[in-house]
């Protein structure tokens, strides 16, 4: 089979689909890899790399998409990307698709065969190639709250984790989850006041014998998510609905309740966010103030650190994109129900129900079209 990769030309978006390690493992399995000239640079790979392992360098974007009958990426496809998209293509990558309806229905028009990383579900309901980028954005939400707190930046000029004789910042993450795992496990290990809502009982009880004793667990519900904000220095949203919209979990009018000068990293926003006044932003111009909150809505926060990010990722990803490039991708969804749960599209039709429901379009069930 022929796989593209095209360079990710998303604001700073630095990460790779691939790495020269599954450039060969894809190359010694018969198949033929096409990357775009200096796609791996800004995650630490060079041309050379990959033309070492058997991969062929091409000069555009055109070439690498044009070439593919198996398209790899990470971040969904833009606008002047979309002229790239044909009903014969199988793309792979995170697409997110519930949260921009113009970006649905251009992949809809296209016809092509898309199957995206968030939505590829494990039977214990792990989504195994989302997993890897939630750890690091949970991380570095804290990083980035933190930074945002200083008064250099308009925060409220606090110290995460305070010096004796001094409290601590508090930290509210919504969401028990992979985000608000990794985002607890930083903010406590910073020595800040951390609370976790969720509303599963069930994780809250995990996670009270995992977390270190800062680590206060609250069950999740709008009495609870009102008090603990009003007296938040830094919150992180990190609530997740596999393939569909985020809740709306904080109103534009409870910004009044919290502190001036806190912080909101809504880590949601790609999924259109758990805080009614957050927007996507870029690393170039991460943040803006509501009612004297400072938002951090980068919806590729894992982008700013690109090395680990596409390691982390591609290590997830190879196991299925060898799948898809040995079987065809209707094969491969036969035989791997996690993949079959990644199909959100094929030949024009909504294939992920809650993709459909985000916009009230027709749903037909995956197994319709892989025989």
């Amino acid at each position: 089979m022929r796989i593209g990769v095209p360079k990710e030309i998303k604001t700073n978006e630095n990460r790779i689909a691939l790495v020269p390690a599954g450039a060969e493992a894809l190359v010694a399995a018969g198949h033929q890899v096409f990357i775009e000239t200096g796609a791996g640079i800004g995650s630490g790979f060079e041309d050379a790399a990959y033309e070492a392992v058997g991969a062929t360098i091409v000069p555009d974007a055109a070439s690498a998409w044009g070439q593919a009958e198996l398209l790899l990426k990470v971040k969904e496809p833009i606008a002047k990307e979309w002229q790239y998209l044909r009903s014969d293509l199988t793309l792979f990558t995170y697409l997110h698709f519930a949260a921009d309806e113009e970006l649905t229905r251009a992949h809809l028009k296209s016809g092509a065969t898309c199957i995206a990383y968030e939505t590829v579900e494990l039977a214990t309901r792990e989504l195994p190639l989302l997993t890897p980028m939630s750890e690091v954005a949970g991380r570095m939400a804290v990083q980035q709250g933190a930074k945002y707190l200083e008064k250099l930046y308009g925060g409220r000029g606090v110290l995460l984790g305070g010096v004796p004789g001094v409290a601590p910042a508090k930290v509210v993450i919504l969401g028990g989850g992979v985000v608000g795992t990794n985002a607890a496990k930083m903010a406590a290990g910073l020595g800040a006041k951390t609370v976790i809502l969720d509303l599963s009982l069930e994780r809250l009880r995990y996670l009270s014998d995992v977390m270190p004793a800062n680590v206060q667990l609250i069950h999740s519900n709008r009495h609870n998510i009102l008090e603990q904000i009003s007296t938040a220095d830094l919150v992180i949203g990190g609530v997740l609905i596999p393939g569909a919209k985020a809740p709306r979990l904080i109103r534009r009018e409870d910004l009044a309740r919290m502190r001036p000068g806190a912080v909101i990293v809504d880590v949601a926003v790609d999924q259109g966010g758990c805080v009614e006044t957050i927007k996507p932003t870029t690393h170039e111009d991460p943040t803006y103030v509501v009612d004297g909150v400072i938002h951090y809505g980068v919806a590729n926060m894992p982008g700013a650190v690109p090395r680990t990010s596409t390691l982390a990722l591609t290590n997830a990803t190879l196991p299925y994109a060898l799948q898809l490039a040995n079987k065809g991708w209707k094969a491969a969804l036969r035989d791997s129900v996690p993949l079959r749960k990644g199909l959100n599209m094929t030949g024009g039709v909504a294939t992920y129900k809650a993709v459909a429901d985000a916009f009230g379009m027709p749903y037909q069930e995956a197994e319709q079209f892989i025989g």
